[in-house]
């Protein structure tokens, strides 16, 4: 049997454009002799497609463009899709996220997901009721052990995979005892950085463990903050991979089963995923929304600003980025030179605008309230507000899509400024710590074979200047000392103890930005959807009330079972 991975990017709720796309796919595949062709969990809507779930209108569609898709695909093709489908029962949520095999216009077989997560990006529990039991279906005499997505994700728990089983239920075992040919999983697993690794690893193990071969057709293309790389696979049964798609781009890729085992092996680098996870990001948003004219940034001569800058021309074109820099009267010559450097070598048009007569204006206005006090961070942030309201006009008047340039460590800590350098439709950098920023700028500038970030702008000090003088390490650690509390903290859940024992940093240090990050939520849930890239962003992933006292004394006490302070 020939089998074909169709890899697509479907939109979110386009189901006419889902529809095309499929039926396209699966013409292509049947062109190139495919017997089978397999698409993604959830293809026919887009994952995930949340609250439209619960439209009745929508639901009624959905199920219109399933019956199109079968009776428009070529003929004795067979064509696996992942759909919602109503649940018939009298009980439980009204739907099922199922993987639906179509032959001829007749739905051969049926399989509904039996793991729904709900935890991080993930809220399927509250749509979907899940399948009450795993059984191989059958089809030309090939028994298939079909599965979605997290239904072979609580097998075995590999290297770099945080957490412990989430459920008692192992569908791909229950189907493993049922002795089927291979192995096929419909999925809309989100990248993350090492994640082509851990996927690598997990599907080799399940094919080494039941001796099958293993097929993993994965979704690609970003909604919203959610990314997916795709790094659809086909491993043989003593695990080797023997069929690779492309990341971060559509794919059809194509494997016999009575092929002969010759590995597939793709050449990867986190920073290079990452840059092109980035570079998804920002297309999508843009292409898929459809309301922007361009793309639009602040551009300050710093790494932040320039990096974004970079991302978004590598996303869009240089003819669809503007780029703006807007000096004030403590600006640095840098931040304007070092901007239109940038702009030139990236091909990008730069506007400067001087914010300087809306500061002063601004410091009339409020002369009269704070007279007698103390020039501080209100004084300052008058000019990030400027800013501000400056981008947050050109975007209005034009129809440009402004994107946040404030870096992970900056957005953890609450080294921004609320309605200033959080304005924006899409932050890019929001889930990139200030350490991997600098690691994407010598990226760019490697890939290009020159210093499209010009030099100065990756050697100078960072700072904010909204005063004279000023540098990020007048408020905060060193960014790589910065960095490291807060991967711990953020991403590995990790609490003061654990990170002064592994990084040996004074405690009071590490309690007091543990505080900063608590303390900012209110910014941080204020602040534009920004694009995931680890497995715990800022965003719809992280969900930690403003509202709250948790006193990390009195925990650390009473995990301790010490008496409490009085």
């Amino acid at each position: 049997m020939r089998i074909a991975l169709a890899q697509i990017n479907p939109t979110i709720g386009d189901l006419d454009g889902n529809r095309k796309k499929i039926l396209d796919y699966a013409r292509r595949a049947e062109g190139r002799g495919a017997d089978l062709v397999v698409f993604p969990e959830l293809c026919v809507t887009g994952y995930p497609p949340e609250d439209l779930l619960e439209n009745p209108f929508f639901k009624e569609a959905v199920q219109h463009t399933i019956d199109h898709i079968a009776r428009h695909v070529p003929a004795d093709l067979g064509v696996l899709i992942g759909a919602p489908v109503p649940n018939d029962a009298p009980y439980g949520k009204p739907l099922h996220n199922a993987a639906l095999l179509y032959e001829n216009g007749t739905l051969r077989a049926r399989v509904n997901k039996t793991l729904l997560p709900t935890y991080d990006i993930f809220d399927e529990d509250r749509y979907f009721e899940p399948a009450e039991e795993r059984r191989v279906i059958e089809w030309r005499g090939v028994r298939i052990g079909l599965h979605i997505c997290e239904d072979m994700w609580n097998v075995h728990r590999p290297e770099g995979y945080r957490g412990s089983r989430r459920y008692a239920c192992d569908p791909v075992a229950e189907l493993g005892e049922r002795d089927p040919d291979l192995f096929i999983n419909l999925s809309a697993s989100p990248f993350s950085i090492g994640k082509h690794e851990v996927r690598n690893e997990l599907v080799q193990h399940i094919c080494r463990r039941h001796e099958r071969p293993f097929l993993l057709c994965n979704q690609v293309g970003a909604n919203t903050e959610v990314i997916y790389d795709g790094d659809s696979r086909i491993h043989a049964a003593d695990g080797t991979q023997v069929a690779c798609a492309a990341s971060f781009e559509e794919d059809l890729v194509f494997w016999n089963t009575d092929a002969s085992v010759e590995a597939c092996t793709t050449s990867r680098s986190e920073i290079g995923d990452l840059h092109d996870a980035l570079v998804l990001g920002i297309r999508d948003y843009y292409e898929k929304t459809g309301i922007f004219d361009k793309a639009l940034m602040g551009l300050s001569g710093g790494i932040d600003s320039a990096v974004t800058c970079a991302l978004a021309t590598a996303a869009l074109g240089p003819e669809n980025v503007v780029g703006v820099t807007m000096p004030s009267e403590i600006s640095s010559e840098g931040s304007v030179t070092d901007s239109r450097q940038l702009a030139e070598n990236l091909g990008v048009a730069c506007k400067k605008i001087s914010i300087a007569p809306a500061v002063d204006a601004f410091d009339t206005m409020l002369a009269d309230e704070f007279a007698g006090t103390e020039p501080g961070a209100a004084e300052e942030n008058i000019q990030s507000r400027a800013r501000g309201v400056t981008m947050m006009a050109l975007s209005n008047k034009f129809d440009h899509l402004l994107l946040s340039t404030g870096n992970k460590s900056e957005m953890a800590v609450g080294y921004v400024t609320l309605y200033g350098d959080t304005n924006g439709g899409l932050a890019v950098l929001s889930d990139v710590l200030k350490t991997r920023v600098y690691d994407l700028a010598h990226y760019i500038n490697e890939q290009a074979g020159e210093a499209v970030i010009p030099q100065n702008t990756i050697e100078k000090p960072p700072s904010a200047e909204l005063k004279e003088g000023q540098k990020d390490t007048d408020t905060l650690p060193p960014y790589e000392t910065l960095d490291a509390i807060l991967k711990r903290y953020i991403e590995q859940k990790k609490e003061l103890g654990s990170i002064v024992s592994e990084t040996g940093f004074d405690e009071g240090l590490v309690r007091g930005i543990l505080r900063q990050v608590d303390q900012n939520e209110y910014k941080r849930r204020q602040s534009p959807p920004g694009l995931r890239v680890t497995d715990k962003a800022f965003g719809i992933g992280r969900r930690i009330p403003i509202v709250m006292q948790w006193d990390r004394e009195v925990g650390e006490a009473l995990t301790a079972k010490q008496d409490l302070p009085h």
